[in-house]
């Protein structure tokens, strides 16, 4: 979640920037060890660059943030992550002479990294004190989402995304009707020079909209959906489908996390929302004509799909990237 969503710096600003929130973790840490003679400190440097150091809790805060990372990739990737941070630190180094550092750019992102930064962690730190849900509310959840878990099923998804004026649409929807599959309306769709674009994916319950998941669970193999569009018409066509249910006991970890985010997410919603009322903030110039928009969420606490924690990208139905099918919870 982003509480307040800043341009990624890049180049060698973006080093300098990310320098610095290594060089910060890596004190803390240093200050956290307490006081350790000589022996101790050199044990912690990895490699010296001219006459600035990088120590070993720097590499470890980069390995900390590579996700998927297994326990035996460990050594290979850390020799990986000190290269990299030798190589940041020479361009710093490099920056730092051409007086980089003091360009007004530079300073600006830098500063805004830093409130993101601290904004981020408090909001986290606020997180942290939202009530973990209950075996009770784990049960109460997995039972009202059939769709999810006891009834979770695969299914292959074909969908066209037709480019037609509003007069079009009744005789589209007719035709859609009385087409057997969809490469009969496909043919009706080229014949009359309407112009669509066509996807398909296998994608399994968690990977679906959660607007529109009872819904196709509902339709029957050969089933078609119709929905209004921008400049036209999205047509949904379930080829086929198969059952694989998810027991609760499997199921529970990824609802928890789910409810958990879910909670942090409303948390942190009611205090910034509470922050706001308390505190005095006025508009000026042009950003105090008319009513000010209201204020985006908070991002810093993330509230994925319920059952698909991680799952990526959601397939052709929702309109998005259809991604390389993956193995939802990893339950195949």
């Amino acid at each position: 979640m982003n509480l307040m969503k800043q341009e990624q710096p890049r180049g060698l600003s973006g080093m300098r920037a990310s320098a610095i929130a290594l060089a910060a973790v890596a004190v803390v840490l240093l200050a956290a060890c307490g006081g350790g003679d000589k022996k101790d400190k050199a044990s912690q440097t990895a490699a010296k660059v001219n006459k600035e150091e990088i120590t070993v809790h720097q590499i470890n805060f980069v390995l900390q943030r590579q996700q998927g990372l297994k326990p035996e990739q460990a050594e290979a990737a850390s020799k990986q992550v000190l290269e990299r941070l030798i190589e940041q630190e020479l361009a710093v180094q490099k920056a730092e002479d051409l007086k980089l550092d003091r360009d007004p750019r530079v300073v600006q992102q830098v500063e805004a990294a830093k409130r993101e930064i601290i904004a981020r962690a408090y909001v986290e730190r606020l997180g942290e004190g939202a009530a973990k849900p209950t075996a009770e509310e784990v049960s109460k959840y997995y039972n009202e989402k059939p769709a999810l878990f006891k009834e979770r099923r695969i299914y292959s998804l074909q969908e066209l995304a037709i480019e037609a004026k509003p007069e079009q649409i009744p005789e589209i929807r007719a035709k859609l009707q009385a087409a057997k599959n969809m490469a009969e309306f496909a043919e009706y769709l080229k014949a009359s020079d309407i112009r669509f674009a066509g996807n398909q994916a296998v994608r399994a319950a968690e990977q679906l909209p959660l607007a529109s998941l009872d819904a196709i669970a509902r339709m029957k193999d050969g089933d078609s959906a119709v929905t209004a569009a921008p400049n036209g018409l999205q047509v949904l066509f379930l080829v086929g489908s198969r059952s694989q249910p998810v027991d609760e006991a499997r199921a529970r970890p990824a609802i928890e996390q789910f409810l958990s985010n879910q909670r942090k997410s409303e948390l942190v919603v009611k205090e910034m929302k509470a922050m706001r009322e308390a505190a005095k903030i006025e508009y000026v110039g042009k950003f105090a004509e008319g009513t000010p928009p209201a204020a985006a969420a908070p991002a810093a606490v993330t509230t994925p799909s319920p059952a698909a924690v991680a799952t990526p990208a959601a397939p052709a139905a929702s309109g998005l990237d259809a991604n390389t099918i993956s193995k939802g919870m990893g339950l195949k």
